[in-house]
């Protein structure tokens, strides 16, 4: 089977040839494997599943001056320390140009004209194309989070007309990515904490659910796989989730949720992409304990499919670079 053909086994819950997986890195991560193993190409004996496709302008992220780089709505990153996302350092969108800010076009035709290339070039990989900071995240980054979070409770017309603006554009970046053959839409929007919901159940299910709806259906009316990643404790939203029409559920931190448990419950419905410890195994570990891990989710989790598995997080720095390369070199040899 090819990596595609792999995960369309899984995402339709049938029992693949492997289970497929996909592993990304943080860059503090690839330098440190880098120095460890000497080889700048260590990646090549990866077999990842999925080909991810960005969605943003050619233009979207400038660096404004050392280490502050604007996107392209506006919202400016600090990535001297977190170089791979940052810190928002500022809020443009208030109460009074909530309606007029101004947007980028989400029907720009250059956000997409990498994509024939690239699905010629990968025909045996799983496509998947990336909104990120779909809902939630775009939201606050653009008013910042104790506003937003404050927001819901004391201003909720406010977050009503944010949130609208937000699903509307995502809207059009969703009709735009499915005028290609592409597999997926993956939508990033971290709700979660380690102990639960950011902002609580009852406020997700009043501004957040109904419009991550409208984003599922518009996908699965182009006949789309619907992905999402999103930290945190947010098992209690699973059954909306479901209800929404999601098909992949990503990071599935095992920290925050019992991926045999969740696999038990949830497994006819969802599938997992993640599972592997970021917190505690890959940096913790030990190989050996690395290699267990991987083998249990793969016997576990991956039976019957509705399983890709991936750390639970781009790889961060601290993970030691023996266990990456047990987990890689497991993941490569899952028949022996």
């Amino acid at each position: 089977m090819t990596p595609r053909e792999r995960v369309l086994a899984t995402l339709h819950h049938e029992q693949p040839d492997e289970t497929p997986y996909c592993i990304s890195f943080t860059q503090d991560a690839r330098e440190r494997l880098i120095r460890h193993t000497g080889d700048p190409d260590f990646d090549r004996v990866l077999r990842n599943a999925i080909l991810g496709l960005d969605i943003q302008l050619p233009d979207g992220w400038r660096e404004i001056e050392p280490g502050i780089w604007r996107d392209e709505f506006g919202v400016e990153w600090n990535r001297t320390i977190d170089r791979d996302i940052g810190v928002v350092r500022n809020t443009p969108i208030t109460p009074e140009n909530v309606l007029s800010y101004p947007f980028p076009d989400p029907r720009d035709s250059s956000r997409f004209a990498g994509y024939p290339a690239r699905l010629r070039e990968h025909p045996d990989l799983f496509s998947s194309v990336c909104i990120g900071f779909s809902l939630f995240e775009r939201a606050w980054t653009l008013i910042g989070m104790e506003n937003l979070l404050m927001a819901m409770m004391e201003a909720p017309d406010y977050v009503d007309a944010l949130l609208d603006r937000i699903v509307a554009h995502n809207l059009a970046l969703i009709d735009g990515a499915c005028a290609h053959p592409v597999d997926a839409i993956h939508f990033g929007d971290d709700w979660g904490q380690q102990t639960g919901l950011i902002m609580g159940p009852d406020l997700w299910r009043r501004f957040i659910k109904p419009r991550f709806a409208a984003q599922c259906a518009r996908v699965r009316q182009y006949g789309k796989f619907v992905s999402l990643h999103s930290c945190g404790c947010v098992q209690s939203v699973f059954p909306d989730l479901i209800e929404c029409g999601l098909h992949i559920f990503n990071p599935f931190q095992p920290e925050v949720m019992d991926p045999f448990e969740m696999k038990k419950r949830f497994g006819q419905h969802l599938t997992f992409h993640g599972g592997i410890s970021t917190q505690k195994t890959l940096p913790y570990g030990t190989p050996e304990q690395t290699r267990q891990e991987v083998r249990r989710l793969i016997r576990e989790v991956g039976k019957d499919g509705g399983y890709i598995a991936a750390p639970a997080h781009c790889i961060p720095g601290d993970a030691k670079p023996e266990n990456m390369l047990a987990m890689i070199d497991e993941l490569n040899h899952q028949s022996r």
